[in-house]
């Protein structure tokens, strides 16, 4: 079997093996601080007794799933802990298959890169329906192209790597696509505390056992060395899911699950909005550079990347290695994200060099 393999880390090992200074703006590591109650719950955890330090519950710690649940609006025992977003999807994308309600997955082009490749190890059939480089999802779309075949829809709200926020009547639209297919809508929500515009809505505010969301605290406390993250499945789909979950992992991280709990428990709102002050503050600096270059871009509502299009300069492989030799300067091949994106570069606007970056960009491109 063929994977299709992400080119993130390619690149990123390109740039760190440059002679010359390059300011990294290919993956979404957040630069800014994690909460300061998320470092005291690791000091903590290194004086408890030594039964802690060994194997916790496969499904996560009881205390963080009972909080994930209640701020969820769900009964704990929908909750499951992931190594991730990424692990939480792959058990979303399985469970809908394994109900052998169908074999297809429809995908959004622009596409998350890691979704094709874990459609492919699930034996499943990527579909792909257009969203257009500004990622705005028409459900009328999506609704032509799913079928008795259709076993899950994947989509991303905010939007990696368009910026796009879907709105409620989006949501609502494809849970009823989802539906009316005997399919299930996974919503990967990664981002929900990087909503910019004010217009996000998670697909739990549609009560359907059609439904999966994922989420990760990779980008919401800046920790995505952590790997703690959580799916929500229905009723009927959960125990399956835990039962793979173990197979594949056995548990969790204890001491990370416990830091996250601590965090999510003493964390002022005032964190997320500061964090989303700053967001929008670089992508007013990049934007600006950008029109100065002449570029194209699409401005992001939410998460934290920017699609630009210079003249005769398409998002391909030996372009962005290009750019990070003459330029120093190092994003996405917009190609890594479907064929909408081919003639765009992606970068990610979590550096305090932004501003250098994009007069980089603006000198090189005029």
């Amino acid at each position: 079997m063929e994977y299709e393999t992400p080119l993130f880390f390619h690149v990123m090992a390109y740039a760190a093996e440059a002679d010359h200074d390059v300011v990294d703006m290919v993956s979404g590591n957040p630069d800014w601080e994690p909460p300061e109650a998320l470092r005291d719950g690791l000091r903590e955890y290194a004086d408890f007794d030594a039964d802690r330090f060994q194997y916790p519950p496969s499904e996560g710690i009881r205390p963080l799933r009972e909080e994930i649940a209640e701020r969820r609006g769900v009964d704990a025992s929908q909750v499951v802990i992931t190594n991730g977003a990424g692990e939480a999807n792959y058990l979303a994308m399985a469970r809908a298959l394994e109900r052998g309600a169908g074999s297809e997955i429809v995908l959004t082009d622009p596409v998350y890169s890691y979704y094709p490749g874990k459609t492919t190890m699930l034996g499943g059939t990527a579909h792909y329906v257009s969203a257009g480089a500004d990622g705005h999802l028409d459900p009328s779309v999506v609704r032509a192209a799913t079928s008795d075949d259709t076993a899950a829809i994947v989509v991303n709200t905010p939007n990696n790597p368009t910026g796009a926020v879907y709105p409620e009547e989006t949501v609502s639209e494809l849970v009823e696509v989802a539906e009316a297919n005997d399919a299930i809508l996974v919503s990967d929500e990664v981002y929900d505390h990087y909503d910019l515009s004010g217009t996000f809505t998670s697909a739990l505010s549609v009560d359907s056992d059609h439904r999966i969301v994922t989420n990760a605290f990779s980008k919401t406390l800046a920790i995505t060395g952590f790997r703690v993250g959580y799916a929500i499945f229905p009723s009927h789909l959960v125990e399956d899911a835990k039962s793979r979950h173990m197979l594949v992992n056995v548990a969790g991280s204890r001491p990370a699950q416990y830091a996250v709990l601590r965090a999510l428990q003493e964390t002022d709102p005032a964190y997320h909005e500061a964090n989303r002050e700053l967001l929008r503050e670089r992508v007013d600096l990049f934007t600006d550079a950008l029109d100065g270059a002449g570029a194209d871009y699409v401005r992001p509502d939410g998460a934290f990347y920017v699609l630009a299009r210079f003249d005769d300069y398409p998002g391909t492989l030996s372009n962005v290695e290009r750019l990070i030799d003459e330029a120093g300067v190092a994003g996405m091949p917009g190609s890594a994200f479907g064929e909408s994106c081919e003639p765009w570069l992606r970068f990610a606007l979590v550096t305090p060099r932004v501003e250098e970056a994009a007069d980089r960009l603006a000198e090189y491109f005029t």
